[in-house]
């Protein structure tokens, strides 16, 4: 399934047809499709393959520079925007840059992957913390850390479909529930070993009252106690392709 839609993506640029003029910015359709074509279930990715469809993704990021949220949009559509704009520009730096080991040998002394401002939206550039910490966090929603991918191997995984505010919520809470019962966190009833993630953004799985631990008993297939003892594991920035 994956051959053949590779070559549907390949036939549409010798044929030199332009899907995204018809696309509804909302659906993703040309982002969803080269996830399907690149990324495997477990969240890895054919950079490699990626790189030779180049301008496919350039064109995507285009549509998404020329049509950036406005006040029109609901809270999802926005979201679901940002979190795929997140991941397509950070798959960009990572072709641009290709081949390399890590997302964290791009750039020098005095800048780093995620504060350099490269990404377009609405003809202004970004970087991918302006996306994730200034704006997708700032809308009260924690799941989204589950969606954004940083191209590392301890990061949760890149979903082989686009975010789509029409299934958003369904989308997020599957994501959440696939990174807390990953591999990326050992979990048992009285001993947790978690992601770095949980450390490093405690105070977004704290609001309302809520602990770390109530928050991933949510989405566990372990009933976790409170009173749990919490180690975290190493994280890997290695890139996480296939």
């Amino acid at each position: 399934m994956r051959i053949f839609r590779q070559i549907i993506l390949v036939s549409s640029l010798i044929l030199g047809t332009n899907p995204l003029q018809a696309q509804d910015i909302h659906q993703h359709q040309q982002w969803n499709q080269l996830l399907e074509t690149y990324v495997d279930a477990d969240g890895n990715v054919n950079y490699k393959a990626f790189k030779q469809n180049e301008k496919r993704l350039d064109a995507y990021l285009s549509l998404l520079n020329e049509n950036p949220p406005d006040k029109s949009w609901t809270q999802a559509q926005k979201k679901a925007y940002l979190i795929n704009a997140y991941n397509a520009y950070t798959v960009k730096l990572i072709i641009d840059n290709y081949p390399l080991e890590s997302i964290r040998d791009i750039g020098g002394f005095f800048s780093n992957p995620f504060s350099t401002e490269f990404a377009k939206i609405g003809r202004k550039a970004y970087s991918l913390d302006d996306i994730e910490k200034g704006m997708l966090l700032k809308m009260g929603d924690p799941r989204v850390h589950f969606a954004v991918n940083c191209a590392s191997e301890s990061c949760p995984k890149l979903a082989d479909e686009a975010y789509v505010a029409s299934k958003l919520d369904e989308q997020l809470n599957a994501a959440a529930r696939s990174f807390v019962n990953s591999n990326k966190n050992k979990l048992s009833r009285t001993d947790v070993e978690l992601s770095k993630i949980f450390k490093w953004y405690a105070s977004d799985f704290e609001t309302d009252g809520n602990s770390v631990i109530k928050f991933i008993n949510s989405y566990s297939d372990e009933n976790i106690s409170e009173n749990a003892s919490v180690s975290y594991l190493s994280y890997s920035w290695k890139l996480n392709e296939m």
